[in-house]
Formats: C-alpha cells, sequence, structure tokens
C-alpha cells in the first residue's frame, strides 16, 4: 500500500495507532516515524499523509527516521497513557459484544470491499470524542476492529479472553453502501469491538454509531447469527495461536 497509494498509507499509519491507543483506554501522547522511499518525492507523499493525519487526530509527530534510495515502508509507532488500561483479554462468557462503529463515507477508490474511509472527512473534534470512546465506557474488553474485519476482531478477542463469540448479524451497525460480507471482514476506518456484563450503557462517540451485537460463550472461534435463528460457523477455533491473554491489554 505504502508503495501504490503513499498518502493514504500515510494517512492509515496514523489511523490504526490511534485506534489502538483507544481500544486500551489510552490518551495519544505523540507519534514515531521511520520511512523509507526511492527518492525526496515519494517521501514527501508519504509524509503528506502522515502529517494531514497527524494534525487531524491532533497527535504529534515526535521524530523519526527517513532513507531515501530504498523500497518504500513505513513504520510507526504512537506512544500514549492510561492509568488502568482497558484490556483486550478481559471478556467473560455472558458479557455482551457491542460494535461502535463510524457509518459515514465510503470505500477507498482502489479498495472497494476492503477499506472503508470514514474518517478523513471527520473534523478533529469528531475523531477525539469517537477515540475517547472506550475510556469513557471503561468496558471489561476492548479491541479495535483491524484489517481482520469485525468477524476476526472478535475472534481475537474472544481468544484472549477465553471463550467464544456469538455475532448477531442483523444487529450489527452497518452502512448503506456495504454488504454485510464486505462489512464483517473489511477494515472500517474507525471501528471498536467491547465486552462487557448485560445492561452496560453505550458509550459516548459522537458521529459513530453504537448497538448491542452479540455475546460471548464458552469455546473458541465466531459463530454468525442469522436472523432466522441459524447458526453458522464464521472462524472454528483460535484465530492468533497465542491463547487467552489473562488480564493484560
Amino acid at each position: 500500500m505504502v508503495e501504490r497509494d503513499p498518502e493514504w498509507a500515510g494517512w492509515c499509519s496514523v489511523l490504526v495507532n490511534a485506534n489502538d491507543l483507544a481500544a486500551m483506554g489510552a490518551e495519544p501522547v505523540g507519534l514515531l516515524d521511520a520511512v523509507a522511499a526511492r527518492d525526496r518525492s515519494f517521501a514527501s507523499r508519504i509524509l503528506a499523509g502522515l502529517r494531514r493525519a497527524s494534525q487531524a487526530y491532533q497527535i504529534p509527530v515526535l521524530g523519526g527516521h527517513t532513507q531515501f534510495g530504498a523500497p518504500a515502508s513505513l513504520a510507526v509507532t504512537a506512544l500514549g497513557r492510561a492509568a488502568v488500561p482497558v484490556p483486550g483479554g478481559g471478556g467473560r462468557p455472558g458479557h455482551r459484544v457491542r460494535l461502535t462503529a463510524d457509518l459515514g463515507g465510503g470505500w477507498r477508490p482502489g479498495y472497494a470491499g476492503r477499506q472503508w474511509d470514514s474518517t478523513t472527512s471527520r473534523s478533529s473534534a469528531d475523531l477525539r470524542v469517537m477515540l475517547g470512546s472506550v475510556a469513557a465506557a471503561r468496558p471489561a474488553a476492548a479491541k479495535d476492529v483491524s484489517m481482520a474485519g469485525i468477524a476476526g476482531t472478535l475472534g481475537m478477542l474472544a481468544e484472549a479472553s477465553g471463550c467464544a463469540a456469538v455475532l448477531d448479524v442483523a444487529a450489527v451497525p452497518r452502512p448503506a453502501g456495504a454488504t454485510a460480507g464486505d462489512w464483517l471482514t473489511c477494515f472500517p476506518g474507525f471501528g471498536m469491538l467491547t465486552a462487557d456484563g448485560p445492561g452496560s450503557a453505550a458509550p459516548p462517540a459522537g458521529p459513530a454509531v453504537s448497538a448491542g451485537c452479540g455475546e460471548l460463550v464458552p469455546g473458541s472461534g465466531v459463530r454468525l447469527r442469522w436472523p432466522d435463528g441459524e447458526l453458522t460457523v464464521a472462524i472454528a477455533g483460535a484465530v492468533t495461536g497465542l491463547g487467552p491473554a489473562g488480564d493484560t491489554a
């Protein structure tokens, strides 16, 4: 992606780091970047996207490294603070699963069905409210939706929590411009999966939509529950193979 779409890669490098920190309930402090490119002009395109996102998310770039005459690559690390991080493996059987996602925007040109761009059209204020949703709600467990999509990310949260998950397809917040299959497997821009006890309140999330759409259950993997009650297996077992994470984030 860095080679094919350098400005978008630069934007996404900030976006994914901001989402990672948000899932832990952390306040971002800054970014460090390492960029390699064939020449100065190409590096400028990567850094232009990174700079725009840094300004939009209000996360400063603290330093980094740039190398010319090399294959295109980009590595970005975000630093943040959280007095008590929200764990990724804190879910338990019986916890309700909630998806909080930004349904605005549309498919990124060239990435239809794979990457939903809701973030480039949002104000800094909207982005920061969404990023603060996990910190405000303090659920038992949280995981930002990654390139594994909603189904795969839920599988990772369940695996880290030592259990399985059931996802109610009809209850998943979904934009009108995406099919259920694409939406459950794409990268959504901003999406947070959380697990908490029954009756937990929806987090304040600005323009994002939040809805309960499943539960954690004993076992492993992820099953999809369809409107007629039929259950199908989406993920048969562990996603990462790393096993339960206990109380770690």
